[in-house]
């Protein structure tokens, strides 16, 4: 069992090699072993560049420029990885092996973990996450929120001293969510493990964690104290800065449900899905997409909720049954949206990817935004003007000319919503698409997706988020694992 950790910083400060801007600057402070810390801080911040820099995962002197010092047990992160465990905010990239089991063994092999006891870690690991599949379970078979879970089980079976989540909830189902803050919090009373977690929807953690610390976004801290002291501090403040503050409420109208006769422009009848082309996760899938509203697709990990949605947008084809569009939808294949081309999709169906960089295709954010248009016969005044507005709308003005490739995961996420936006299609579909927000990113995705129903499109999003469905429209589609989907104006 490896000793709880001591972090030291002093005036720390990383900037990516071809930035302009460093992505943390100026950071002090001092982690006592067995504190638990809630690590916050506006999207763009640095929260994941911190917790990169503890993990020392950052790179040499051809990745960034360091500034100060970071220091854990007296040493520098990268000569105390063993006793480093760090769950990353894009799930795909904590999976190594291509078997669960194996997976959640790689790190303990790397340790030299004794054999024997490596398969009872393992299953304590999966159990403690409420990952409950087979061993040999294809690890590209798995959701987005199963391999957040298997990345959490990963380092909970390498049992470090210092413990770095980066939103470890934010792809979960409300019961992972419960799980995982309930895994963890045994882990920590077990091993007494210093823990520093990222995560905007601070009252996931509150009871849990010791203290508190705010990055500032233009370098320094914000704040830094007890859960107590700074929201009852700097509550204000924080929220202005992005911050989600417990209790706080969201300054947007809570749209109407839509009534069960509204016109469908989406239908399916009989619908199985299959993200492999061969076996169903969804079948029996009878539902109607109201025109000029949101249908929010909801469920556990595991219930095909994305498959279903790429599936309504046209990308993957039906495994049985059909999904058919409006007559004024159609395109020169017909209704299903399925035996279109990508022109007659990118104006009629826009999707949104639960992994952002799934749909960058360009160098700077400002002609990323101008893709869409571009293709379909804007002028470059035109589309630069819609790429700028969504720039300003998006908090993203600043970044216009940096690589898509460059931004945190809440940027990233914003960048992918505006893509789709810019082509303005009848139809948007979305898979989380408040994922990794800070309190103003997601405010504006949110605004702009009213806006967007105000005009008359209409949204289809997947999220676990039970404030998106409020504030779109209240729209249920919720599925369950393995049955047909049920849902309906709520």
């Amino acid at each position: 069992m490896t000793a709880p950790a001591r972090v030291t910083a002093n005036g720390w400060g990383w900037r990516y090699a071809g930035r302009r801007l460093p992505a943390v600057s100026d950071a002090t402070f001092t982690i006592e072993p067995g504190e638990r810390v809630l690590l916050l801080g506006a999207s763009g911040a640095g929260k994941s560049t911190l917790l990169a820099g503890l993990a020392g995962v950052l790179g040499d002197a051809e990745e960034g420029e360091r500034t100060g010092s970071l220091l854990v047990d007296g040493a520098a992160p990268e000569a105390r990885r063993g006793a480093i465990g760090l769950v990353l905010q894009d799930p795909d990239a904590g999976v190594v092996l291509s078997k669960v089991g194996d997976d959640v063994a790689f790190g303990c092999e790397n340790l030299a973990v004794p054999a024997e006891q490596i398969p009872g870690r393992v299953a304590e690991a999966l159990e403690a996450v409420g990952l409950d599949v087979p061993l040999d379970r294809p690890t590209k078979m798995l959701s987005g929120g199963q391999k957040q879970r298997l990345a959490l089980a990963g380092v909970l079976a390498m049992r470090p001293g210092l413990l770095l989540l980066d939103e470890p909830t934010a792809n979960l189902d409300p019961e992972g969510v419960r799980e995982v803050r309930e895994s963890v919090g045994r882990v920590l009373d077990a091993t007494g493990a210093t823990l520093v977690v990222v995560e905007h929807r601070t009252e996931i953690w509150a009871d849990l964690l010791t203290r508190v610390i705010v990055l500032a976004a233009d370098g320094g801290l914000l704040a830094d104290g007890t859960p107590a002291e700074v929201f009852g501090r700097y509550g204000e403040t924080l929220a202005d800065a992005g911050v989600w503050v417990p209790d706080r409420g969201i300054p947007l109208p809570v749209l109407e449900p839509v009534g069960s006769g509204a016109d469908a422009v989406l239908e399916t009848v009989s619908l199985a899905v299959a993200r492999d082309g061969r076996t169903a996760v969804q079948a029996g899938v009878d539902l109607r997409v109201p025109r000029g509203a949101a249908t929010v697709i909801t469920g556990p990990n595991g219930a095909g909720k994305s498959t279903l949605a790429l599936t309504l947008a046209g990308l993957l084809p039906e495994l049985e049954g059909a999904v058919t569009a409006a007559s004024d939808l159609a395109g020169r294949s017909g209704r299903r949206p399925s035996r279109w081309t990508s022109r007659e999709l990118l104006a009629r169906i826009g999707t949104v990817f639960q992994e952002p960089e799934h749909q960058f295709l360009a160098r700077t954010l400002r002609d990323e935004l101008a893709v869409g248009p571009r293709a379909l016969k804007k002028s470059d005044a035109e589309a630069t003007a819609i790429a700028d507005d969504l720039l300003e709308r998006l908090q993203l003005a600043p970044l216009a000319l940096a690589n898509p490739f460059t931004l945190s995961g809440g940027q990233k996420r914003r960048l992918s919503v505006a893509t789709v936006l810019a082509s303005a299609p009848q139809v948007i579909v979305l898979d989380e698409p408040t994922f990794g927000q800070d309190r103003r990113g997601w405010i504006g995705i949110v605004e702009l997706l009213q806006e967007e129903i105000a005009a008359g499109r209409t949204v289809v999003a997947v999220s676990h988020d039970d404030s998106v469905v409020r504030h779109l429209g209240g729209h249920r589609v919720e599925l369950a694992v393995g049955a047909a989907a049920s849902g309906g104006a709520r």
